[in-house]
């Protein structure tokens, strides 16, 4: 056993690389990751290849290793060179990610040291790092002292837990479910209705409540729709304004919103999962005005404060139900000192191989200071705004509602033919071209074109760059 021993801990040591050994991995993937940097001015937005990533399967795991700069070039050409740039500031679909180098330097310091960051016993500074980071965002949204939350994975995860808070909240049980009524706007995210599925609470009916002009949840019908399940014998249970809508940006009468939640007893749960970040700034704070009379809310750092993928952020007022949701003890974790004041993330998310996220917003943050983020995300607004009046200025365009944060639908007419399929052919050309990346939609059940202004390294001339494109597109397909 002895001798076996002896050889499996030569052939396991390959696994931990020496001074020497890191030396060429720290060189390669230096050089790789300062390469596709210098390479962002002018990289493509989107690159469409046939059967993407496909060249992989000829990679299959190895039993013995394979070169690492072989590897470099395998990421270059099969992940990195295929799909949508999420680094680029001319990704201006869906909702565009963005990957600071500071947050990217954050991930790499987590992942290296690999503190955890479930339970304050084993990784104390990592447990009050992340608090940190959540009183922070909690006082910027205007919830009061002593409001809590997790970061968690990204909003659909959030989400997630802020359904599971606001049914402890109510002291639901299983046989409630099918008379615990939801409301949301028809804008609203996929995802809500996803968790609610998840939660095991697929049976709550959910009232997709009807909209204005401008893609906003209508007040008066919310509470047309409140009252009739009131007189039909059910429970109103739970709303979900959006403040910023992934089709328009929209943001829901938020102010209303929460007169009716405290009127009829409704726990407001806010998807701000886009549009929240904005509250950073004063027009943001202006058109969000209602977020800090939410019960909970969801935002994404990883979109509006520009961190790496995978960080999404459920803050609220309510600790009790939250922590009644999740928290759980076990004979094999030690109990924490009595007059501990930090809560471990392990009491407010089903997460217990927590790893420190935090560390991917806390540094920037940190590094940078608020103010820059403050300003870039001011920028974004502005942008759109600009972008606005530039479409409005275009022959042949339909400008679509007024942004109000930084997403703007719109689309070219024609004054013959069918403007769905054409739209669908000018937002073809440009992703075959892929030096802009825009998505679309339907508003109406009409095909609209979309703008959407967020990733950080997203400024006036990239705007103008996939201005002047789209309206060459037009013009030729015309």
């Amino acid at each position: 056993m002895l001798d076996r021993l002896k050889k499996l801990e030569a052939q396991s040591r390959q696994l931990d690389p020496g001074v020497e050994a890191r030396a060429g991995l720290w060189e390669a993937a230096h050089g790789y990751a300062e390469g596709f940097l210098q390479a962002l001015p002018e990289a493509p937005a989107f690159v469409q290849k046939d059967r993407p990533g496909a060249g992989l399967a000829d990679f299959p795991i190895p039993e013995e290793g394979r070169p690492f700069p072989r590897l470099l070039d395998l990421l270059a050409e099969h992940v990195d060179g295929v799909g949508a740039h999420g680094a680029s500031g001319r990704h201006l679909a869906f909702i565009p990610p963005s990957s600071l180098f500071a947050g990217a330097l954050g991930d790499l310091l987590a992942a290296l040291t690999n503190r955890y960051a479930a339970y304050f016993f084993a990784g104390p500074g990592a447990v009050r790092m992340e608090n940190q980071v959540l009183g922070w965002l909690a006082r910027e949204l205007g919830l009061p002292e002593g409001s809590s939350g997790n970061l968690a994975a990204g909003g659909s995860m959030a989400h997630l837990i802020g359904i599971c808070t606001a049914r402890e909240a109510a002291s639901l049980k299983a046989v409630d479910y099918a008379r615990a009524c939801v409301y949301l706007s028809e804008q609203a995210h996929h995802c809500i209705v996803k968790a609610l599925r998840v939660a095991g609470m697929g049976e709550a009916p959910v009232r997709e409540i009807p909209t204005d002009a401008d893609y906003r949840l209508r007040p008066e019908a919310l509470e047309a729709a409140i009252q009739a399940d009131l007189r039909a014998g059910l429970r109103p249970w739970l709303l979900v304004p959006t403040a910023g809508t992934t089709n328009t940006g929209a943001v829901d009468p938020l102010e209303a919103c929460a007169d009716l939640a405290g009127r009829y007893g409704l726990w407001m749960h806010t998807d701000g999962a886009y549009g929240a970040s904005f509250a950073l700034t004063d027009q943001g704070r202006a058109a969000l005005r209602g977020l800090e009379r939410s019960d909970s809310l969801v935002l994404d750092p990883h979109k509006g404060l520009f961190a790496p993928l995978g960080l999404g952020a459920l803050l609220t007022r309510h600790l009790e139900p939250l922590r009644k949701a999740h928290a759980f003890q076990a004979d094999y974790l030690p109990s924490p000192p009595e007059d501990l004041e930090e809560l471990s993330p392990s009491e407010t998310t089903l997460e217990f191989s927590k790893h420190a996220r935090a560390l991917r917003l806390w540094l920037p943050l940190q590094l940078h200071g608020v103010a820059a983020f403050r300003a870039a995300l001011e920028e974004k607004l502005l942008l759109a705004r600009y972008a606005y009046d530039r479409l409005r200025e275009m022959p042949g365009v339909e400008p679509g509602p007024a942004p109000q944060l930084s997403v703007l639908a719109f689309r070219f007419l024609l004054r013959s033919g069918d403007p769905d399929a054409f739209n669908q052919a000018i937002l073809q050309r440009l992703t075959a071209e892929g030096r802009v990346f825009l998505s679309g939609t339907k508003l109406n059940g009409t095909f609209h074109l979309r703008l959407a202004i967020l990733a950080a390294r997203t400024h006036r001339a990239d705007v103008d760059e996939a201005l002047e494109r789209l309206q060459k597109a037009a013009a030729d397909l015309a």
